[in-house]
């Protein structure tokens, strides 16, 4: 074979032969590729950054973490607007259960620290009442020997036992007494006894904080123990709210009114300036159909809310017993404790509240029971107490 020939059949063959070095070609095309992909990587990032970090200088700081996880708390079940004690009340047992025992010291001979609660019995059968009874925080009843006050009577002639749902003091400690033209105050811890003279035919003594209140079906006065002068106040003494004993001093309220016209209002004195204010009451937070058509009885003040007796109307049934919860400030009731009816009139007047939140509730004939707005749940207190209570805050 020549040369040419030989020369020839080597380029033909070379045609079909892939470049030297075939690993080095493949790692350039890998190279050029992962810099084409780390270059459109920054980019993204730079993209991301930019967008993130704006949002982040925009949006509000997160709050801080907490230092150890939260634990939660029992599962309170929400209560309905309108509730009802059980058909079977559960006693529990309470310090107030000792309210119908027998007197076992005078008072003369045995002050107490604090008291409890005040009694007068009175019959069932014949509506006659016996004397004024102090449970102490011994859980001993005493006689209050010391004083008898009479039947407290308006210029009719209507009369009525003496002891009130406001005449024992928050701490225990007082008690007062409306009488025709005088107010008796009683220190428990010493059986001391004062008498103030006041104009009138005087049926309600009530304490709000250390403040006694006294008045009638035309005035309420505001008794200055030490002194013994007294000043006028703009409220009926039936409506006027028995306020916590750390409420503030400038303020008063009064819940009442007439059927279908029932009001709050406040007086305020601000710097030798008073104020009255007057809202209704408001039941546009119940179910439809439910209401409180009058109020009665003493109305108590715990926070933002007060709980007074009356007679309501749930549903399409009228005429019951209840207790109505409502807004201090708007006047919103929030809650009905319907009792029924077939009761004595007036028999479920609120006496106060614990301070474990319940509201304390006559629950006659003759019983004293325990509700919880927020839970719906009513336990009792004592059974057999007929007469007229008086209790110290919380």
């Amino acid at each position: 074979m020549s040369n040419d020939e030989l020369n020839k059949l080597l380029t033909m063959a070379a045609e079909d032969v892939r470049p030297s070095h075939p690993a080095i070609a493949a790692w350039n095309r890998a190279r050029r590729v992962r810099r084409n992909r780390r270059a459109a990587a920054a980019t993204a990032l730079a993209v991301v950054l930019l967008v993130g970090g704006t949002a982040l200088a925009l949006r509000p700081a997160d709050p801080p973490v907490p230092a150890a996880p939260a634990t939660a708390g029992p599962v309170v079940p929400s209560a309905p607007p309108v509730q009802r004690p059980p058909a079977e009340l559960t006693y529990p047992g309470d310090p107030l259960g000792r309210l119908g025992d027998p007197v076992a010291a005078k008072l003369s001979d045995r002050p107490v620290r604090q008291a409890l609660a005040l009694y007068q019995p009175v019959d069932p059968n014949t509506g006659v009442e016996g004397r004024i009874r102090v449970l102490g925080d011994d859980g001993l009843v005493r006689d209050l020997d010391v004083v008898t006050p009479a039947r407290t009577r308006d210029a009719a002639g209507n009369e009525a036992v003496p002891l009130k749902t406001g005449s024992l003091s928050p701490d225990g400690r007082q008690a007062a007494f409306a009488q025709t033209d005088e107010v008796i105050v009683v220190d428990l811890t010493t059986a001391q006894v004062r008498r103030h003279p006041l104009r009138g035919y005087l049926e309600h003594a009530l304490w709000i904080g250390d403040r006694l209140f006294v008045g009638d079906d035309d005035t309420t006065y505001e008794l200055d123990r030490t002194t013994g002068t007294a000043r006028t106040v703009p409220l009926s003494p039936w409506d006027l709210v028995t306020l916590e004993p750390d409420a503030r001093a400038d303020a008063l309220l009064a819940v009442g009114g007439t059927s279908g016209r029932l009001t709050l209002t406040r007086w305020t004195q601000r710097n030798g300036v008073s104020e009255l204010g007057t809202q209704p009451v408001d039941v546009r937070a119940l179910p439809r159909g439910n209401q409180v058509d009058e109020f009665y009885g003493r109305g108590w003040q715990r926070g933002d809310k007060v709980a007074r007796a009356g007679w309501i109307t749930t549903g399409s049934a009228g005429g019951l017993e209840g207790v109505a919860l409502l807004n201090a400030g708007t006047g919103l009731v929030t809650r009905l404790l319907d009792l029924g009816r077939d009761r004595w009139k007036g028999c479920c007047e609120v006496l106060g509240w614990k301070s474990d939140g319940t509201v304390l509730v006559r629950h006659d004939p003759g019983g004293l029971i325990r509700w919880r707005p927020e839970t719906g749940e009513v336990t009792g207190v004592v059974r057999g107490v007929y007469g007229e209570v008086s209790l110290a805050a919380g």
